[in-house]
C-alpha cells in the first residue's frame, strides 16, 4: 500500500509540469555511455515517449564520438585531434556520417517506434534540417588552424522541427550539417542542440550524458551544483572550474538562454529516469541553468 501511496503522489506532483509543459518543445540532446549501452538507451527513450504522450513535443538532436571512434578503429584509421576537435577529412566524414545515421539514429527512431511514437530521422542522407560554414580554430599565436570537414552549425530549419511537432512527430536530428555548396560537414553535437533549442523557442534545452551534472569540485561526484546562472557559468568557465568536457554542454546552454529558452539542464543520462525527474519533479536530479 505505502508503495502505491507513493506512486499517486509522484503522479501529483508530476501533474503541475505536465499542464505547464503541455504543448511545449523540448530539446533533448542525447550523448556519452547513452548511446553505446542499448538498454540504458531504451529507457532514456521511454522518458521521451512518456514525454510525448503527455503531450510535451520532444526534439531530439544526439552524438555518437565513441561509435566514430569504434568505426575508425575498424576501418584502421587513428583520430587525430586539434584543440579538442577530432580532425576530419573525407573518408572520415564518410564513416562519421555513416555511423551517425546507421548505427545512431536509425536504432534510435526503431526504438521509438515500437515505444509507440511517430519519430522521423532526420540527416544528411535524408532531410537536413542543419546548415553549417566551415570551422576555423585559432593557435594562441593567431594562425587559422584546419580541422578537414567540420563546420559550426549556421542555419536551423526550424519552420520544418515545429511543423514535425505540431504533428506529433519526433524529429530525431543527426549531426552531419550541409554547407552553402551542398557539401556536408561534421558539426558538434552539443553546439547543434543549442542552436536548434533556441531556433524553436524551446521550452527548455536538457543535456544527457555522463556526468552529473556541473561539479564544485571535479574529482567529488557528489559535489552536483543543482541551480547555476548564466553569470556564474561564465566565471566558472574563466576560472577552469568547467573544463573541456564540459565547457561544449555549458556552451551550448548559455547560446540556448541568449536566444530565449528559459530554462536548460546537464543531467546524468546513467541514473534511472534521470529525464522525468529533471523535468517533472520539484528536486531535479542535475545541474539547471537559468
Amino acid at each position: 500500500m505505502k508503495e502505491a501511496i507513493a506512486k499517486a503522489a509522484a503522479l501529483i506532483e508530476a501533474m503541475e509540469y505536465i499542464r505547464k509543459f503541455d504543448g511545449k518543445i523540448v530539446v533533448v540532446k542525447l550523448g556519452g555511455s547513452v548511446l553505446d549501452d542499448i538498454e540504458l538507451q531504451r529507457k532514456l527513450l521511454t522518458d521521451v515517449a512518456f514525454m510525448a504522450t503527455v503531450g510535451m513535443r520532444p526534439i531530439i538532436v544526439h552524438g555518437g564520438g565513441k561509435a566514430i571512434t569504434k568505426a575508425m578503429s575498424r576501418a584502421g584509421l587513428e583520430p587525430q585531434w586539434v584543440q579538442g576537435r577530432r580532425y576530419t577529412d573525407e573518408r572520415t566524414l564518410t564513416i562519421a556520417e555513416h555511423t551517425l545515421v546507421h548505427k545512431v539514429n536509425t536504432p534510435i527512431c526503431e526504438t521509438l517506434t515500437e515505444l509507440g511514437c511517430k519519430p522521423m530521422g532526420l540527416s544528411s542522407l535524408a532531410s537536413c534540417v542543419l546548415s553549417a560554414e566551415l570551422l576555423r580554430l585559432e593557435a594562441e599565436d593567431g594562425r587559422k588552424l584546419d580541422v578537414g570537414r567540420v563546420g559550426k552549425v549556421s542555419e536551423i530549419n526550424a519552420k520544418l522541427l515545429k511543423t514535425l511537432c505540431a504533428d506529433r512527430i519526433i524529429p530525431v536530428i543527426a549531426p552531419v550539417a550541409k554547407d552553402a555548396a551542398g557539401g556536408k560537414l561534421n558539426v558538434n553535437a552539443d553546439s547543434a542542440a543549442g542552436k536548434v533549442a533556441a531556433k524553436v523557442s524551446a521550452e527548455k534545452l536538457v543535456v544527457v550524458s555522463d556526468t552529473h551534472g556541473i561539479l564544485a569540485d571535479v574529482n567529488k561526484a557528489e559535489s552536483t551544483i543543482s541551480s547555476l546562472n548564466e553569470q556564474q557559468i561564465k566565471d566558472m568557465i574563466e576560472s577552469g572550474v568547467i573544463g573541456q568536457q564540459i565547457f561544449p554542454k555549458a556552451e551550448a546552454c548559455i547560446e540556448a538562454l541568449d536566444a530565449g529558452v528559459k530554462k536548460t539542464h546537464i543531467i546524468d543520462g546513467r541514473i534511472a529516469h534521470s529525464l522525468l525527474l529533471e523535468i517533472y519533479t520539484d528536486k531535479g536530479i542535475g545541474t539547471e541553468i537559468v
